[in-house]
Parts: C-alpha cells; sequence; structure tokens
C-alpha cells in the first residue's frame, strides 16, 4: 500500500488545533470557518486565520477540508458564494457537505472544488455511494455505524475514497438522523448546535418498572472510539482516509492522538500486518488524553452491544499523566514545524550576491490529481542580493556566510544543504545576508502557496436573478408538480390526505374515515403509508387491495436506515413487493433510491423527511436522486419554510422521531429477544420518551416525549400548499387514532376549524423553528 494512499485526518477546532495536528504527522486536517460548519462552538477561524490556515498546510505537505456540513435554509444560500470564494481561491483541498442543495451549489460555482459526503448524510451502502459519485462526489464519510464488510463493498462498489471515522466519540444516533436535542431545546445537530442530550443520564421504564442497576443510567452515552488494533483491517477493507474525532477538544488531545495513530500507520505500512503490534502504553495514552469511561472497537465488528455503552457516570477526578502532557505540548504543541530545503549562495567579488533555495515535497507527484487537487513539483527560486565588495582587512569565507545563511529564524523552512560558492576577496555586511535570506524564504513561501491559488469567476446568478428564474418557472403556482394546490407528479388536485400506520388497529381506522367520507362523496385524494418494519410481506397485497377498494392509495413506508439486512430483506421479498400493487414507495434513506431504480425502476418515490430538503435546491436535486414528492422538513418554522418555497407532504401530527440508533435499549438493559417492545427513557425532569427496538432491520427508534399537532393551524399550513397533510400514527392506540384521524380530517380537508388540542402535545418547530 503506497503511503500516500494512506491519509491521517486530524480534528482542527483552532488555528492551534490544526498546528498541533501537522506536527504530529497529519496528512490532512478538516476545520470549520466562521458559518455552516457542524460544531458551532467549537473555536472556528475567521476568514484571515481561515487563509492563513490554508497556506500552512501546504507549506508542510497537507491538505486541508472544510466542513460546509449543516442544513442550510433558503435565505442562507445566497451567502454561500462569498464565503466560499476567498478560501477556494487561496486554495482549499475540499468541502465536507450534508445538504445537497450546498451540493448542487458548490458543484454549480466551484465545479473543480472536490466535495467529500459528510457523515451527516447518512451514507449506508453502495447504492447512495455510488448516486453520490455520479453526482460529482470524490469522497464519502459513511455512517459511523458500518461493518467492515460493507465499507469494503462501497469502495470496491464505487471506487470512491472512503474516509472512516478510528478515533473520538460515538454518537448514539446516526449523523444526521438525530432530532433530540433540537425537539427538546432548539439546538440542532443539523445545524451544529448539538447540545449532547445522550451524554446525560435516564431511567430506563418497562411499565413500572426500572431496569438496570441504580448507576446504570449512562445509557445513551456511547464510549469513544479506538481502532489501533484494527487498522490493519481498516485500510485493507479500503479505506484511505483514517479520521480522527475532536474539533471540541484541545490541541494536546490533537498532537497526542495523531502521534499515535501516525505511529502505528507507518508501522504496518513498512512491516504489513505480520509486522504489525500495538503497545498497551499507547492504548493507556490515549485514555489520558480523554477518557468518559472507557474505549470500543466501535461498530466496525459488532452491529451493537452493551459493552459500547459508558451505563456508568465517569469519575469526577484522576491525577493526569503530567509527564506525558509536558511531552506532548514541548514535542507538538508549542513545537514550530520546519521543512528541508537545498540552497546554493554564489558571492562574488564585485557583484551581487546570488541565493537560490529549492523546496521539495514529500509526498505527491505533479501537477493536479484525479480528484482535482493541487499538488507541488520542487519549487525553487533565485534573489539576487547587495553588490558583494573587495575586502580591505579579512574576507568573509563560506563557512561564515554559511553560517549567517542557516539562521532561517521563525520561517518554515531549514537548510538541510547549503551550499556556499565564493569567488574573490569578498566582504558583505551582516544585515545584508541576512536581508537576502529573509526575502528568499518570503519568495520560496509565496512560490508553494501559490502552486493552489485559484481564480474564480463571479457569481453564476445573483439572489435577484436566482428568484426571478423561479418565479418565470412557476415555482409560485404554474410548474408541473410544484404549485399550489398540487402533488409533485403533477396532477392538480387538492391536497392528499394521507395516513402512515403501524398497526392494523390504526390501520381499520384510517380505512374506516375513507370509506365513510367515500360514501359521502368526498373527492379528497387518500393515501395509505404501511409502515415497512411492521407489516409482514405475506400481507402487502391484501392490505394494498383492501386500501384500493376503500377508495385510497396505498404505500410501502421503507425504513429509516437500510443497510445489508434490509437490503436482503427486500431482496428476499421482491416478488412479494412487485406484486403487492403499491402506488408509491415511502423512501426513509440516501440508501433506497438506487435500490429501487434497480429493482423497481418505474415506481414512483416519496421521501420521508429524513430526506431533507431545506431548501428549494435541496428539493431539485432531491427530484434529480428520484423523488416524485418530497416532504417538508420538520426542523423550519412556517416562514422558513415558506420562504423555501418547497411543495410536498407537511407533517401535521405525530410522535417525531428524535434519534434513530444501530444501539438497542432493551440489548442494553436485558439482552435481546428479537421480539420488537416499547421501554421508555426517563430524564432529570421527568419526562419519558418511548423507545421502540426495529428487529426487522435491527434499530431503535427514539420518539419525542409529546406528539406533534398542528391541530387549529391548518390556515397556516394551507398557506404552504403542500402536496399532502401526513399524520403519522406509532404508538397512539385505536381509540386514539380515531380521534386524531376525524380531527385533523374534519379541520384540514372539511374546513371545520378545531379547538387548538389539550394535554400533551407539542407544535415541535412550526412555530420557533431552530438557529
Amino acid at each position: 500500500m503506497e503511503k500516500r494512499k494512506v491519509e491521517i485526518l486530524a480534528p482542527a477546532g483552532s488555528y492551534e488545533s490544526m498546528v498541533a495536528a501537522v506536527n504530529a504527522g497529519a496528512n490532512a486536517v478538516y476545520i470549520g470557518g466562521s458559518r455552516f460548519g457542524a460544531r458551532a462552538y467549537a473555536d472556528n477561524l475567521d476568514e484571515e486565520a481561515m487563509i492563513r490556515a490554508i497556506d500552512f498546510v501546504h507549506l508542510h505537505n497537507c491538505r486541508i477540508y472544510m466542513t460546509v456540513n449543516t442544513l442550510v435554509k433558503e435565505k442562507e444560500l445566497p451567502e454561500l458564494y462569498g464565503y466560499l470564494k476567498p478560501y477556494y481561491e487561496a486554495g482549499l483541498d475540499a468541502v465536507l457537505v450534508q445538504d445537497l442543495g450546498v451540493f448542487s451549489y458548490i458543484r454549480e460555482h466551484f465545479p473543480d472544488l472536490p466535495l467529500h459526503i459528510s457523515t451527516q448524510m447518512t451514507v449506508t451502502g453502495k447504492y447512495s455511494a455510488a448516486d453520490l459519485k455520479r453526482m460529482g462526489a470524490v469522497r464519502v464519510v459513511p455512517a459511523r455505524e458500518l461493518s467492515l464488510k460493507e465499507i469494503r463493498e462501497i469502495s470496491e462498489a464505487t471506487g470512491l475514497e472512503v474516509e472512516t471515522f478510528v478515533h473520538g466519540a460515538l454518537c448514539y444516533c446516526y449523523s444526521g438522523q438525530c432530532l433530540f436535542s433540537s425537539l427538546i431545546g432548539g439546538r440542532s445537530g443539523n445545524r451544529g448546535r448539538c447540545a449532547q442530550t445522550c451524554r446525560l443520564p435516564f431511567d430506563v421504564e418497562k411499565g413500572d418498572k426500572v431496569l438496570g442497576g441504580k448507576n446504570e443510567k449512562y445509557v445513551l452515552s456511547l464510549k469513544d472510539l479506538c481502532t489501533l488494533d484494527l487498522l490493519p483491517e481498516i485500510l485493507e477493507a479500503g479505506v484511505c482516509s483514517l479520521k480522527i474525532e475532536g474539533r471540541m477538544k484541545s490541541p494536546r488531545y490533537t498532537a497526542g492522538v495523531v502521534s499515535i495513530y501516525r505511529k502505528y500507520v507507518d508501522m504496518y505500512l513498512a512491516h504489513g500486518r505480520s509486522g504489525y503490534r500495538v503497545d498497551p502504553a499507547d492504548r493507556r495514552a490515549l485514555l489520558e488524553l480523554f477518557d468518559r469511561g472507557g474505549q470500543s472497537e466501535g461498530y466496525y465488528k459488532e452491529h451493537n452491544g452493551r459493552d459500547m455503552v459508558v451505563l456508568k457516570e465517569k469519575p469526577a477526578f484522576r491525577e493526569p499523566d503530567q509527564e506525558l502532557f509536558d511531552r506532548l505540548d514541548r514535542t507538538y504543541v508549542d513545537a514550530v514545524k520546519k521543512e528541508p530545503i537545498r540552497g546554493t549562495a554564489l558571492v562574488s567579488e564585485g557583484k551581487p550576491v546570488r541565493l537560490t533555495v529549492e523546496y521539495t515535497p514529500s509526498l505527491e507527484p505533479a501537477g493536479i490529481t484525479e480528484d482535482g487537487m493541487a499538488v507541488l513539483e520542487p519549487v525553487s527560486v533565485a534573489c539576487t542580493g547587495d553588490m558583494a565588495e573587495t575586502a580591505k582587512n579579512a574576507p568573509m569565507d563560506g563557512d561564515r556566510v554559511r553560517k549567517q545563511l542557516m539562521k532561517t529564524g521563525d520561517s518554515p523552512f531549514f537548510f538541510e544543504e547549503l551550499e556556499v560558492l565564493v569567488e574573490g576577496k569578498v566582504f558583505l555586511p551582516v544585515q545584508a545576508l541576512n536581508r537576502l535570506r529573509r526575502e528568499a524564504l518570503e519568495e520560496l513561501c509565496r512560490a508553494v502557496t501559490e502552486r493552489f491559488r485559484r481564480k474564480s469567476g463571479e457569481e453564476h446568478k445573483n439572489t435577484e436573478e436566482e428568484g426571478a428564474e423561479r418565479a418565470a418557472a412557476g415555482e409560485n403556482g404554474e410548474e408541473k408538480g410544484t404549485g399550489p394546490q398540487a402533488c409533485l407528479d403533477g396532477q392538480k388536485t387538492a391536497p392528499e390526505f394521507a395516513v402512515s400506520v403501524s398497526n392494523m388497529d390504526q390501520l381499520r381506522e384510517a380505512l374506516a374515515l375513507v370509506q365513510e367520507k367515500r360514501e359521502d362523496g368526498a373527492e379528497t385524494p387518500f393515501g395509505i403509508y404501511l409502515a415497512g418494519e411492521e407489516f409482514d410481506p405475506g400481507q402487502w397485497k391484501e392490505l394494498a387491495d383492501r386500501c384500493h377498494k376503500a377508495g385510497s392509495a396505498c404505500y410501502l413506508m421503507m425504513p429509516r436506515i437500510f443497510r445489508s439486512q434490509a437490503e436482503q430483506f427486500f431482496l428476499a421479498h421482491m416478488e412479494e413487493l412487485k406484486n403487492a400493487g403499491f402506488d408509491a414507495i415511502g423512501v426513509g434513506s440516501m440508501e433506497e433510491p438506487g435500490f429501487l431504480r434497480k429493482h423497481l425502476p418505474e415506481m414512483k418515490q416519496y421521501f420521508d423527511h429524513g430526506m431533507y430538503v431545506f431548501n428549494h435546491r435541496a428539493e431539485k436535486a432531491m427530484k434529480a436522486y428520484g423523488a416524485s414528492r418530497v416532504t417538508l422538513p420538520v426542523e423550519l418554522n412556517a416562514r422558513e419554510l415558506s420562504d423555501a418555497g418547497v411543495r410536498g407532504e407537511l407533517i401535521v401530527y405525530g410522535y417525531l422521531p428524535m434519534m434513530v440508533s444501530a444501539q438497542c435499549v432493551k440489548k442494553t438493559m436485558e439482552g435481546c429477544t428479537g421480539r420488537p417492545e416499547v421501554l421508555y427513557l426517563r430524564d432529570r425532569k421527568g419526562k419519558a420518551f418511548p423507545v421502540k427496538n426495529q428487529c426487522r432491520f435491527c434499530f431503535n427508534t427514539i420518539y419525542n416525549e409529546s406528539p406533534l399537532s398542528l391541530l387549529g393551524l391548518s390556515g397556516e399550513a394551507a398557506r404552504l400548499s403542500p402536496a399532502a397533510y401526513r399524520i403519522i400514527l406509532t404508538l397512539e392506540d385505536r381509540e386514539t387514532a380515531k380521534r386524531v384521524l376525524r380531527s385533523f380530517y374534519e379541520e384540514y380537508m372539511e374546513g371545520k376549524r378545531q379547538d387548538p388540542p389539550s394535554g400533551n402535545f407539542t407544535r415541535g418547530h412550526f412555530k420557533r423553528g431552530v438557529e
């Protein structure tokens, strides 16, 4: 394996951490600017510092990737061009993105800027990876929950660069699917403001019983990831970039972790798997740097497990290893890294002194790599200085000249080799030699960094032009599939009344409503989603027929997480799926459109709210990705939804999923039974959050304590001209389902204004939104 093919990618939450990472041996750093990054509370860099950081890493044979991996609101889109332009021109090596609208924007305005897919996009397999590659991505950071086998499949099937996390904090939820902090506190992980609610204590309740010991309350807090023992297997699975988490941590932490992983990557590259051995002292050093309750090898070899969960409270204090900390500070944090250069100085009597310096990067060939990244050839510059005078007394020899020129001070270089040629009896003031050296090294710095510079054209469209084009295209009512009172598949009809059901009782109530309204002569479009986790394939055709007979379309809602287990399930039941007669498939994850396109190419796809459309560009991108209809995001308020102009389903009722996790609370506390059931997580304020283990596809869903209810807000909802109003039924018993369905139908479809709901409910973000 070639050395350059293995990249140690370090976190940089500050300029100091970036320097420490490079000093410790990182090949690349990822860093946030002042906006649009998934760590809004890190010490992110302003424009001047970011450009300085770009130059710094390039002078030291490294790359720098910028995080633009949040969901972006409509009003923020026009700001992207001016924000990215100076970094693009300075030579930024790549950006990480989550939002497909941002993805398409960068592809249009900065077409040669490499795009990396953030783990926030929840890529779980080869289908989504291949689709994103076709759209222009050069690298993917898949979900942290994937196994080595799944990672290898992505690499082999797509040829994409694959970057995976190898050390640091693990989220309990699949990244990009967490609304916990958002819904209970208004701090959205999708906007870089996660409050880390999962690190708090919870009681796990089953009926009137509290599961686990009294000290086992940290059931959502995962141990940190440490993969020293797995590095050979990770690299051999096709991973090219080893990513360390920690943009909120100190420069010392960054330096320590990077230096240890540098040691073991070099060991593997030099000696292979047979010569690879991990020193227990290095594992201990990593724990000294940060320990929230132990470490695990993450998901690379196991789907989930109790041993990955912290469970118990971290001890308040332990004596730090000050010797380790002092060594890291001295060696990396406070050190000045210098690159070797060669030089030749010619000092001739009666002629200007001439100094030539050459810098040879140690890693890349010349030119532009296939992924569009600029790289360096050897760079040479020559500078002339003052005239060499004739010495009146003791002439200068080569050693004296060399000694003065070798003092490179605080420049990023040191002379590995310096040849000095002296002709005649010469004299030069020390100041003249210092000035010549300084000018030559400054010119060399400029020459090196200039090789990464780009020129950008003017912004293709300004905000007014783009708005006018959208209006001309009919996004205010005329464009097929996006106008008011129109479904995205083109028919101008009243909004559909859509109901998602999770069990037979809920389905019976939905069918009873449809039948009753049809008998009354209502022409309302109805649609019923069957939850793919709950209804068996043997029921699909019968239930779809019942929906059709009652007068409703019928859809199957795919799981929120689609991995190899889900793929094998649907492949095993493909005949039932093809013959069921579904009118569309509800799409819950980025992986499913490619799978459906391959096996059911004519089937309509209705994208769920986890397929984020925060802005009109994201909606357009999702339609290109396969959506016949989208669902409006649940984190935007009514005004922001209106600004985006997105036309799709509006969720007006339902227990919203706050976390979707590969971990299983049931398995952690009681062991795996393979049977779905509902437990409750009770927080310190007494709120109880339902959690259900979805055993068919082996993931957990934690729901909000209170259902979203927009009852009484139909006027504001109608102004969004949705394609459908959707009711999501999950935990409701039959009577509750009946009451909910009828009250929402009467208000939203018949115009009979209802009283606002009473008791336990939330307006979600429809009123308040998120930052």
